[in-house]
């Protein structure tokens, strides 16, 4: 049997194919380890991270873009789910400290371009890119949300926020088999902020998930469909696709018309 290595992954690369590729875009997955709901696998974010993040980078690579996918970070910050066991956290101090060593890499090797593919709410880049900005001006690093490359209104009846329609679709399209049947889910009803700013989102906060849900979710899954999911994906994944390769060629010196 014919061993396929894709040569836009790193992990599972080598460094016989490696040492001779240009790599101009690097991708990181990054995604959480966390409850969500009673159906859904600790891993959800990170699965859907990965899973976006290589076929994207697929349909890129044959188009000529020479992107690289890194492995997935699967920590997030989840300080709001510490008493729920197993939700693991990592600050947003400590996701710094991994940014800034990796584009202290790409910028040694002179790969410019970084694009972090989250795959969690709890996770915001916005603030440490301006850090890293100043420390590395050569290296653009950027950020999206997968679940915001496409509109999910036109795909599901009520998305949710947390395990709801859009990730149980998405899951049930990227691993079927670690969806327990959708009878064994919660409900996914939540509670908001009792304080009208806070509810109508003008003024931001955290949120005590366990005082918020009481299954962990945050949303209806009960009409998922691995077709939702799948078509839903698709076009996620067409438009990240296109971003890299418009990345690929882009001039990081030149980025403004």
């Amino acid at each position: 049997m014919a061993k396929i290595i894709r040569p836009y992954i790193l992990a599972e690369s080598n460094w016989k194919a490696v040492k001779d590729t240009n790599y101009t875009v690097a991708i990181l997955p990054w995604g959480a380890t966390e409850a969500h709901n009673y159906h859904l696998p600790y891993a959800t974010d990170n699965f859907q991270a990965e899973y976006v993040t290589i076929a994207a980078a697929e349909q890129a690579w044959r188009k000529g873009a020479k992107v690289v996918v890194l492995p997935t970070v699967p920590f997030g910050v989840n300080t709001g789910q510490m008493d729920i066991t197993m939700c693991l956290n990592m600050s947003p101090s400590t996701q710094y400290a991994v940014l800034r060593d990796l584009v202290e890499v790409l910028d040694e090797q002179n790969i410019q371009k970084l694009v972090i593919v989250n795959g969690h709410g709890g996770n915001h880049f916005k603030q440490m890119i301006r850090e890293l900005s100043l420390e590395f001006p050569e290296v653009f690093v950027c950020a999206l949300n997968w679940y915001q490359a496409a509109d999910p209104k036109n795909y599901f009846n009520e998305p949710g926020d947390h395990a709801g329609e859009l990730e149980t679709s998405a899951m049930l399209h990227i691993a079927p088999h670690l969806v327990l049947p959708l009878e064994e889910a919660g409900s996914g009803s939540a509670k908001q902020f009792k304080i009208k700013g806070l509810k109508e989102g003008w003024v931001s906060s955290q949120r005590q998930w366990t005082q918020v849900s009481e299954d962990t979710g945050v949303g209806n899954p009960i009409l998922a469909t691995a077709k939702k999911g799948k078509a839903y994906l698709d076009l996620v994944v067409q438009n990240i696709a296109e971003f890299l390769e418009e990345l690929h060629h882009a001039d990081v010196n030149n980025m403004y018309e």
